[in-house]
């Protein structure tokens, strides 16, 4: 049931936050190893996006990918969540006075996103490459076209083989690492403060949206490069398609800040930011809710 909870938590917040993930696919694609000063700007920024791609492909490309989307939203986060709630309730995350111990929940909650990583990597790939996708006049980063989820599925296997779903795995592992040791440390450790300080301590509801609220900014700033270097991964595709412009995690880091700079590194931080702060929100409070509401109705 842990993970049952924690596949709904993240699919019902993936259907609202897809649209902005459109977006940031497509601003981390563009300008991609190119030099600052000589990148063809099709996105001027996130609503320019939103614009340009509603104009452009229809308002229905907004939600370009959103099967692989929704079916990640659960795998990934059945395992995440499920995973970090058995620690939780096992006392894994905690001190032996019971408070929340930042290096286990880091460490738990690092474990639980390096295996989601893993699960659901084929996914994403999927994902990616159809968010990327569009008309040529606006298009960004390498274009691969596939008719839905199981063309796509049957596509990546017939041109790249099996690994050609684990493309990327190593970036996703490291962006999964460092995101969800960031996201659900924060959230535990800033419910635990709020709750000390008698905020929200009768509302369960309110304290999960403060904690996730707080708990998004983090996950940003801490995830962002690792973030911008997966979807480049995941987009490459197979070295036939024009030659691969990354080996791996460590290569792409460092190409994207020789080429592009530090702001290569954090393109796509805005809507980063305003996708992840409401899905962190959704995702965790549905989470919360549903775990409480479980743990009441077993009690």
């Amino acid at each position: 049931m842990d993970f049952v909870i924690g596949g709904l938590a993240g699919a019902g917040a993936t259907v609202f936050t897809n649209p902005i993930d459109v977006v940031k696919t497509r601003l981390q694609l563009q300008g991609e190893l190119q030099p600052k000063d000589q990148q063809v700007v099709r996105y001027r920024g996130m609503l320019h996006a939103i614009f340009v791609i509603g104009r452009t492909d229809g308002l229905l490309a907004l939600q370009k990918g959103l099967a692989p989307a929704l079916v990640l939203g659960f795998t990934m986060n059945s395992v995440r969540l499920g995973l970090y709630h058995i620690s939780e309730v096992r006392g894994w995350t905690t001190t032996d006075t019971g408070e929340v111990s930042i290096s286990k929940a880091v460490f738990w909650s690092s474990v639980s996103g390096i295996v989601s990583g893993v699960v659901g990597n084929p996914v994403s790939v999927l994902k990616t490459r159809i968010q990327a996708s569009s008309h040529p006049s606006i298009a960004v980063g390498r274009q691969h076209r596939y008719k839905g989820m199981f063309d796509g599925m049957s596509k990546i296997y017939s041109s790249e083989g099996f690994k050609g779903y684990f493309a990327g795995v190593n970036a996703a592992c490291t962006r999964l690492a460092v995101g969800s040791a960031a996201q659900l440390t924060t959230f535990s450790k800033a419910k635990e403060w709020l709750a000390s300080h008698g905020i929200c301590d009768r509302s369960p509801f309110w304290l999960s949206v403060l904690a996730s609220a707080i708990s998004g900014a983090v996950v940003s700033l801490a995830m962002c490069p690792f973030d911008v270097t997966t979807v480049r991964l995941y987009n490459q595709g197979t070295a036939a398609s024009g030659g691969l412009l990354y080996t791996g995690v460590f290569d792409a880091l460092c190409k994207i800040y020789k080429t592009e700079g530090l702001h290569g590194l954090y393109k796509g931080l805005g809507p980063l930011y305003i996708r992840i702060t409401p899905h962190t929100t959704l995702s965790l409070v549905i989470w919360d809710m549903l775990n409480l509401y479980m743990s009441d109705k077993s009690s």
